[in-house]
């Protein structure tokens, strides 16, 4: 053989090794890569734990199960492993439920099983080998990808004796996509969803969507925008989500809509929507027996009502419990639920962060057991940060869900690295007080709701590292305990590599990356700084919309005098809904965080910071510690070259540039307007002299930003 057909073959069969530079990926695989475990040691203890697999049973979530153990561990180990075989064998991974495997029955588990529940798992080393043991066949497909995810991580399965359980009971992704196939607050491409070529044609995508989820134990998905369109409600596309239904269901996903209320009307035929006619709910329950008949197990709906001009009870001078309840009575003989949305704001609010209190709050009890009222994380709507919403813990016969956003609407879109599990962690790790004695957010809630980031992108997410998010939403959703860090950790080790020389640095950087983003864009407590619209780049200036809360200036409030929003008892007294000692936390100039002081508060230019510094100098600080973090960001990835792929790395390098730049912006922007009205200088600092004056930067126009509304 000719040298240069032996180095021909050499390629073709894999033997030559390329540096990493070499290769490129672009994402597709997520998480769910499984390349060769690159520990030698571990690589010889796997290969010795693991020789063939059984899953006992042929239903299709098992047929799900079966092949994600053979396509993981045919990656991971670099070998095919024997499938189905003899369940008595030794060195196995044997997966089921006892009800389907008398081997499984045998092996005293009955105690464990019992913390796992209906989607739970067992994983377990026995002496002959790996069990993966669940109730149900959704837990066994869990198991699997858990079991995988050991795997991945590198980590020992020596003595393995783990029992999981989800603690939220929904676990469900939110679509904002329109039936022309755009997404509102999309920033990864088109919809995922191809109304046009649904039923007839059910894209390998979705299979893969639903791979993604179920390995994270996400549970549902809403297909379409809260701000819905009644078509989706017909016979025509009604077919058309039990097509996607059936891809789903081997997964453990349910398939729920967003309704809207004005439907009756719009599609029915109707003269009103009110939910007290009884034409009205009649209509609702036969509409939603013609969605069961098609989709057996629909999950039920999802609405936004009188809110941002969309229909709904308060037109009839009726209350948000009696348009969700007469949703609630149509889907509960069907087993479904109504998640009904909290956000809500109207034209004549003296205080836009009080209105979902005020009124809801009244309505505590009068909700049917299967409406979840879901409330976002703070008051307003997905800030870089808010305090949380004091709607939690003020309604404890309330059925609650927490809604988070994983698409970055107010976050710099996908080219901005901003890891959002801080974010999660913190509002679900938060003590509400209620009278003195809590609970804790992830306590209250029964479910978790994340407004999805997922396009056609061809890495899902428009860039790789807004994939940590969804991830992230996920894993905390099934355990809300679990640590930002931890998470991150997981992650990189599942998409790139389990090198710490990378892991270790590129963790640190994604913790320090929401704060940097808080930093750069609403420092101190300062919120819904972003352009019109859009939301897209700086617009702390914007104040000529009709609606004062639609104005940027109708929340900083900057003055000769100071800046912030005044919600003591002084002001809008917002800080009243607040259960003590939040209420005195926040409303004391002495005592509440830097991070809410401008939230709760006007505060003199001149005011003395806990730093030392003027609440001026303090504020252009931060501005400018934003724009450092990201600079800190850069060098840290550049110092990487090499040790992941080529095609990941420098989508990465050029997203960081583009965030330094837009940081940048922002910063410079801000602080030559706030500077017009506090009348003192920019202190000398890492970022210099603004690049601009104000007049350009407010002369920026934005035009085809992605991520539009209907």
């Amino acid at each position: 053989m000719s040298g240069a057909f032996r180095c021909l073959a050499l390629v073709l069969l894999g033997v030559v090794a390329l540096p990493a530079s070499a290769w490129s990926e672009d994402g597709y695989e997520l998480w769910l890569r499984y390349p060769q475990v690159s520990n030698a040691a571990l690589l010889a203890q796997y290969r010795a734990a693991l020789a063939s697999v059984f899953v006992a049973g042929d239903s299709p979530t098992l047929g799900a199960a079966r092949d994600e153990l053979a396509r993981g561990l045919r990656g991971l180990l670099g070998t095919d492993i024997p499938i189905a075989g003899d369940p008595t064998r030794r060195r196995l991974v044997l997966a089921g439920t006892p009800a389907r495997s008398p081997a499984l029955s045998r092996l005293g588990l009955q105690s464990s099983l019992a913390r796992a529940g209906a989607e739970g798992y067992v994983i377990s080393t026995q002496a002959r080998g790996i069990v993966i043991a669940a109730n149900t066949d959704i837990g066994v497909l869990h198991g699997a990808f858990a079991f995988l995810r050991l795997l991945q991580t590198h980590q020992s399965i020596d003595a393995l004796n783990i029992v999981e359980a989800p603690q939220l009971r929904h676990r469900i992704l939110n679509h904002w996509d329109n039936l022309n196939g755009s997404i509102e607050r999309g920033y990864a491409g088109a919809s995922l969803w191809d109304w046009h070529t649904l039923p007839a044609y059910k894209a390998p995508r979705y299979t893969d969507y639903a791979r993604a989820n179920a390995s994270l134990g996400i549970n549902g998905t809403v297909l379409n925008n809260v701000n819905a369109n009644a078509l989706s409600l017909t016979p025509e596309y009604v077919a058309k989500a039990a097509a996607l239904a059936d891809v789903f269901r081997p997964y453990g996903i349910r398939v729920y809509l967003s309704a809207r209320f004005s439907a009756p009307i719009e599609i029915g035929g109707l003269k009103t929507a009110d939910p007290l006619a009884p034409d009205v709910r009649d209509w609702w329950a036969g509409k939603t027996a013609e969605i069961y008949k098609a989709i057996p197990d629909f999950g039920g709906f999802l609405v936004k009502a009188n809110s941002e001009g969309q229909p709904g009870p308060q037109d009839y001078k009726r209350t948000h419990a009696d348009g969700a309840n007469m949703l609630a009575d149509a889907v509960a003989p069907h087993g479904g639920i109504v998640m009904w949305r909290a956000f809500v704001y109207a034209q004549e609010a003296d205080d836009r962060a009080e209105q979902a209190y005020a009124e809801f709050t009244p309505l505590d009890g009068t909700f049917r057991p299967n409406v979840l009222l879901q409330i976002k994380n703070g008051p307003i709507d997905f800030q870089p940060r808010e305090p949380f919403s004091p709607l939690f813990g003020a309604m404890p016969r309330t059925p609650l869900t927490l809604e988070l956003q994983i698409t970055k609407e107010y976050l710099g879109f996908a080219t901005h690295l901003v890891y959002l599990a801080p974010l999660f962690e913190e509002v679900l790790s938060v003590d509400t007080r209620v009278n003195g004695t809590g609970p804790v957010v992830r306590d209250l809630v029964q479910g978790a709701a994340g407004v999805a980031n997922t396009g056609t992108s061809r890495s899902w997410c428009g860039a790789v590292f807004a994939c940590a998010n969804w991830h992230a939403f996920g894993r905390l959703a099934w355990n809300p305990r679990l640590t930002s860090a931890a998470l991150a950790d997981e992650w990189l080790r599942m998409t790139f590599t389990n090198d710490p020389a990378f892991v270790e640095p590129v963790t640190a950087m994604m913790l320090t990356s929401r704060q940097a983003a808080v930093d750069y864009m609403t420092p101190l407590g300062l919120t819904h700084l972003m352009a019109r619209g859009h939301h897209y780049g700086p617009g702390p200036w914007v104040n000529t919309v009709a609606r004062a809360d639609q104005n940027s200036t109708y929340f900083h409030r900057a003055d000769a005098g100071g800046i912030g929003f005044d919600r003591t008892a002084a002001g809008s007294n917002a800080v009243a809904q607040y259960a003590a000692p939040w209420r005195e936390t926040f409303g004391r100039l002495d005592r509440v965080p830097d991070d809410y002081l401008l939230w709760f508060h006007h505060v003199p230019w001149d005011h003395r910071m806990a730093s030392g510094r003027t609440l001026w100098n303090e504020l252009t600080a931060r501005y400018c510690r934003g724009v450092e973090a990201v600079r800190a960001m850069r060098a840290t990835w550049a110092s990487l070259a090499g040790r992941i792929d080529t095609g990941r790395y420098e989508e990465t390098r050029a997203f960081l540039g583009v965030q330094e730049e837009e940081a940048r912006w922002w910063r410079d922007a801000s602080v030559l307007y706030f500077q017009t009205f506090s009348k003192q200088p920019i202190a000398p600092d890492t970022c210099g002299a603004p690049a601009r004056t104000l007049a350009e930067y407010q002369s920026i126009v934005s035009r085809n930003v992605p991520g539009g509304g209907n």
